[in-house]
């Protein structure tokens, strides 16, 4: 069942949480980054079966971040994550391609039933 997500979140410490989580849950991860001009890059290295990618963040946010590797990949799944629950970012995501969305603080349960329901 192991599949390779990628985390990117510019907070290392969510990072961690996330990671443990995932690991936690049998997943593997393939892979961190910290903005989402690195998501991308990582994106196109690591190949993985998801991404959980945090909306604001440095450099490229998260939903412009989505959109640049659904450019690459049409198939690609994504879950965004945020400390915002803003209805408008929600539905960005969503029309921009996310297969999911969690508000952080997340529960450890919600991230991974997020996770099955996406990748299984």
């Amino acid at each position: 069942m192991a599949k390779n997500i990628l985390v990117c979140d510019d907070a290392a410490f969510m990072r961690m949480m996330i990671k443990n989580t995932l690991t936690k849950g049998g997943y593997t991860v393939a892979g961190e980054a910290e903005n989402g001009a690195k998501a991308v890059e990582k994106y196109k290295e690591l190949s993985p079966d998801l991404v959980l990618m945090d909306i604001t963040m440095p450099e490229m946010d998260g939903i412009q971040a989505l959109k640049e590797i659904k450019k690459i990949d049409g198939g690609a799944k994504v879950i965004m994550c945020s400390a915002m629950g803003q209805q408008a970012m929600v539905v960005e995501s969503i029309q921009a391609g996310a297969k999911d969305f969690i508000v952080k603080p997340f529960q450890e349960e919600r991230v991974l039933e997020a996770v099955k329901k996406v990748i299984g």
